[in-house]
């Protein structure tokens, strides 16, 4: 990618320098939020030290070029008063150019959580990329990228929640443990409201299990046996998907949570392939 993407080695022969205002933003820039406070201090150093990294362009109609890769840079270049900005020109089609900005976004963690969600998403989607795929591209294990990914089964509010910061991943994890819209939509209000800590919000979720609806729902998460939780660990590690054990009396189920046909493909190619 550092290739694709001219970032570091560049040869002299491939830099301009071009006006800042005939650069114009990618439309599929999958970053959507720009912290005001952060531009504000990459700003200031790029009026003391220049633009230490040239963005990266294509060529457009009537001189004009639009961003690859380096929005947050361009923007605060604005906010300096550069009027000129040094760039790495890439030929590059539309196919290509959504594809490099969502892996360059996503390898230097620019995103919140929603945004990477929504990345993953698009490079399996609209590039016929694989989970394992993405996780080749962005250097991180399947399992992160599946994790991901349920995020984008969450409610829209608890997703803006997300954007704004006012939630973490490590609450919408535990949140995802709740199936009952308003259980998700209640706890994650309360979880705001009392600025709860992950480990707060996991013993808030764990009531909605204490009351079973009939007499096959799972015991709450605190009178699940230590043996049971091994396995249910276990077979989450080995699966990279949520597990959930329903047991009694030395009988029960085991049910694996899938959240795509990509991911039902995926664990039925890994079962099919187990040999007994």
């Amino acid at each position: 990618m550092s290739a694709l993407l001219g970032t570091p080695d560049l040869d002299t022969d491939q830099l301009r320098e071009l006006d800042i205002d005939r650069i114009l933003p990618n439309a599929q820039q999958p970053r959507k939020s720009f912290d005001e406070a952060s531009l504000s201090e990459l700003a200031e150093s790029i009026r003391a030290h220049g633009v230490v990294q040239p963005v990266v362009v294509r060529s457009l109609e009537n001189g004009f070029f639009q961003l690859i890769a380096g929005e947050r840079r361009w923007r605060a270049a604005q906010l300096a008063g550069l009027t000129r900005l040094p760039a790495v020109l890439r030929e590059a089609d539309d196919h290509a150019v959504l594809e490099l900005a969502l892996i360059e976004n996503l390898q230097r963690a620019d995103l919140n959580p929603i945004e990477e969600a929504e990345a993953y998403h698009r490079l399996i989607v609209e590039f016929g990329l694989t989970q394992e795929d993405v996780a080749r591209h962005v250097g991180k294990n399947r399992a992160t990228i599946a994790n991901m990914l349920r995020l984008l089964r969450l409610p829209a509010e608890v997703q803006q929640s997300l954007r704004d910061n006012q939630l973490t991943t490590g609450h919408a994890k535990v949140l995802l443990s709740l199936t009952d819209l308003s259980a998700i939509l209640d706890s994650a209000r309360k979880i705001i409201d009392g600025k709860y800590s992950v480990r707060q919000a996991e013993n808030l979720v764990s009531r909605y299990g204490e009351t079973p609806s009939g007499p096959d729902e799972s015991p709450s998460p605190d009178h699940v046996d230590p043996n049971v939780k091994a396995a249910i660990r276990g077979l989450e590690q080995a699966l990279g998907t949520k597990v959930t054990i329903h047991e009694a009396h030395g009988k029960g189920k085991i049910e694996i949570h899938f959240y795509s046909d990509e991911e039902l493909n995926r664990l039925y190619e890994g079962l099919i392939r187990v040999k007994l």
